[in-house]
């Protein structure tokens, strides 16, 4: 099974390609959709949409994990935040692909074993099970890997996608 992990932002959104192939995980690719923080709006959910398209047809996943995201610094950043995750999510629609959705925590808990665990941790563990060299960067796309693996560590208890 191949999936596409997307760790929604407005200015940077990160992106992950994880295969698990007789239940060994292999990073296929990861990076990050930059849309300049001084762009208008508008020119960055393009941006976003143009290059998770991209990305969607370059890998071909058979499903696709989005972190959930409950909070935000500020209410102006919440709504901004919404925005990306919702062209995020359209992008995913217009591709006909299943999707799911996963909270931080259960993120951390399915990669680490932790709900709680911090970054540094995650990052860590990213690199572990994707038998990395180093920690992929940016922090966005090592977040969207572990979005994709939690998927692969948890669809069969879970169910495979959801509508």
């Amino acid at each position: 099974m191949r999936v596409l992990g997307i760790d929604p932002g407005s200015i940077i959104t990160g992106f992950g390609v994880v295969e698990e192939v007789q239940g060994t995980l292999h990073a296929l690719a990861w990076g990050a959709v930059r849309a300049g923080a001084k762009q208008p709006l508008l020119g960055r959910l393009k941006r976003i949409y143009d290059g998770l398209s991209e990305a969607l047809q370059a890998w071909n996943p058979d499903v696709v994990a989005v972190e959930r995201v409950f909070f935000a610094e500020n209410p102006k950043t919440a709504l901004v935040l919404g925005h990306a995750r919702g062209v995020a999510l359209l992008t995913v629609a217009n591709a006909a692909l299943p999707l799911v959705e996963y909270t931080a925590s259960e993120i951390k808990q399915a990669v680490v074993g932790y709900g709680r665990a911090d970054k540094a941790q995650m990052q860590q563990m990213v690199r572990a099970l994707l038998r990395l060299e180093t920690i992929p960067q940016p922090a966005d796309a090592a977040d969207a890997l572990a979005a994709a693996i939690c998927h692969l560590h948890t669809y069969g208890v879970r169910g495979k996608a959801v509508e």
